[in-house]
């Protein structure tokens, strides 16, 4: 638990929810409510271990903080409880709930127990990639995903180490559970599209076979599309894309739009994550208060940016 001021609002509330989630409480000492909740939501930080912190603010010390987020949310009460995560107040809660309802309020913020056991292992999973590891990595995210069969970024990651590796079959296998989920994540609908070209590779026509076929007929899209898969397959990006560039700007709706969804499924491959904002990315003055913190925007990456361009005028 901590007391929020001016000074550390930024650091604490900002910057610390975008590594955890933050339940800030606005309490005054005058408050009879206030007194039955804090022990309360003291006791659940302890609860949760580590799923969320606690944040204590005391309106008579804190106008400022208090009346800003009683604007925005258009209360006027106190206790009034404020969720923060990744830089942002997300939701809130008035009065002095009953423990069950808090818990319920909790649970639709905070990760659950096997998610943050999940979490970890991905951040241990990706030093260890980082330090050249792949078969510890490996082994680390196949423990994240049975923990948490919903952690889309550990499967992700999976999928892919096992692609390098070049095992496909044990790729399908990870892909296959969650191939049909509503709402399923992109960079994991961008892997389905790798599992295949992968697949597609190793039991199509040799590159120079797919040539040929292109050279004697620019519009044998089939051939275009294996030898674009070829290409992914191998890691050659921008080769595959310029194949599947050909394919929609001669036939944008080709084979229910395969060439475009692989096209955008490398794009998402080649796509470095956005990293966390920093406190310095926030931009809150010292001891000043800002609600809303100003998102990072990391400088693009060429290659990316051109291709995106292209397949935009392609497109349009």
């Amino acid at each position: 638990m901590i007391d929020i001021t001016l000074q550390n609002f930024e650091a604490e509330l900002i910057q610390g929810s975008s590594e955890q989630p933050v339940l800030l409480d606005i309490w005054a000492p005058w408050c009879g409510p206030c007194r039955t909740l804090g022990p309360m939501l003291e006791k659940l930080e302890v609860a949760y271990a580590g799923r969320f912190k606690l944040a204590k603010l005391n309106s008579d010390d804190q106008p400022q903080i208090a009346g800003q987020l009683s604007q925005m949310f258009g209360v006027r009460s106190i206790p009034f409880c404020v969720m923060f995560s990744q830089g942002q107040p997300v939701d809130g809660f008035v009065g002095a709930l009953p423990e069950s309802q808090i818990r319920e309020f909790l649970d639709k913020h905070v990760p659950s127990a096997d998610e943050l056991e999940a979490l970890a292992e991905v951040e241990e999973a990706e030093a260890l990639m980082e330090d050249g590891d792949a078969d510890a990595a490996l082994a680390k995210l196949q423990v994240a995903v049975q923990a948490d069969p919903q952690n889309d970024a550990a499967r992700f990651e999976l999928i892919k180490l096992m692609l390098q590796a070049g095992d496909a079959q044990a790729a399908r296998s990870v892909f296959d559970p969650v191939a049909g989920r509503y709402g399923l994540d992109a960079r994991l609908v961008a892997a389905g599209h790798w599992i295949s070209a992968v697949e597609a590779a190793a039991q199509g026509r040799s590159i120079a076979a797919l040539q040929a076929a292109i050279k004697a007929n620019r519009r044998d899209f089939e051939a275009r599309f294996e030898l674009a898969q070829r290409h992914f397959a191998a890691g050659r990006h921008t080769e595959a894309m310029d194949e599947l560039l050909e394919i929609i700007m001669r036939d944008k709706a080709w084979s229910e739009e395969r060439a475009r969804k692989t096209y955008v499924a490398i794009l998402e491959i080649i796509t470095k994550p956005q990293p966390k904002p920093t406190a310095a990315d926030t931009g809150a003055q010292k001891g000043g208060l800002e609600l809303t913190g100003k998102a990072a925007v990391p400088s693009g990456d060429p290659v990316v940016d051109q291709y995106r361009r292209k397949l935009s005028m392609a497109l349009f």
